[in-house]
């Protein structure tokens, strides 16, 4: 199982899903379905299936034009999403295979009503991987346009939050400073944090990207996930972990 990063529009991240023992891939939110094409060639692999996160433009609207130009592409999206070309609606659980790598559906909602992770592991090996589009950024989440608090909290601590500490966590923009900002801002004294910013800051000056990160480094760095632990609770007394 191997990744490829996909930059598209101003601070998007699509990307390739890789099996190479059988050279089939995935792309997940192609907005830009030239580029996504093209990194395809680039590989030399064959496009089976589009994994939409959710149906937000900057996220599904290449979704027409990869159908278009690749005959028989399967589009996933999530059931209550209304995703642009989707051929196959997912409900939190379901499973399918891009070559030998089994990809199972995540319902978190939050940033949208019908929001789908996409959690991804190599036939045999342990480590896995999730795409988590608008819902978990590094260090941040994305804004709730449909959902609630509660479905935001319940998505980023109850359901990523219960994959393995190792899995690499692919986001779907490249916000990690400015979120960073904030984390520094809720928690100043945060050693974790402090060091991450410095790495991303580095990674800015180089042109390299953040990604991936890890569920590990997010339970250490991310707010929104961290609002339970004790540490925060000097920061809203009596305040709930949604709250």
């Amino acid at each position: 199982m191997r990744v490829v990063v996909v930059p598209v529009l101003s601070d998007n991240y699509a990307y390739l899903l890789i099996d190479d023992g059988t050279k089939k891939a995935a792309c997940v939110d192609p907005a830009e379905a030239h580029l996504v094409l093209a990194k395809a060639e680039e590989e030399g692999v064959e496009l089976v299936a589009v994994l939409t996160t959710h149906h937000h433009a900057d996220h599904a609207g290449g979704n027409a034009e990869m159908a278009q130009k690749v005959p028989g592409l399967t589009v996933y999206g999530g059931r209550l999403d209304n995703v642009l070309g989707c051929t196959h609606p997912l409900d939190h659980g379901d499973h399918f295979f891009i070559g030998g790598i089994q990809v199972r559906a995540l319902h978190t909602p939050g940033h949208t009503r019908g929001s789908i992770s996409y959690y991804c592991v190599d036939s045999g090996k342990p480590e896995g991987l999730v795409f988590t589009g608008d819902t978990l950024f590094i260090a941040g989440c994305g804004r709730l346009f449909e959902g609630t608090p509660t479905d935001m909290h319940n998505s980023l601590v109850n359901v990523l939050g219960s994959l393995p500490a190792e899995t690499q966590v692919f986001v779907g923009h490249e916000y990690t400073i400015k979120s960073l900002e904030f984390a520094t801002h809720v928690e100043p004294a945060n050693e974790n944090i402090k060091h991450m910013v410095r790495w991303a800051q580095d990674q800015c000056i180089q042109k390299k990207f953040t990604v991936p990160s890890t569920l590990r480094n997010e339970w250490l760095i991310n707010p929104f996930m961290r609002s339970g632990d004790d540490a925060m609770k000097s920061i809203c007394p009596g305040c709930s972990p949604v709250e």
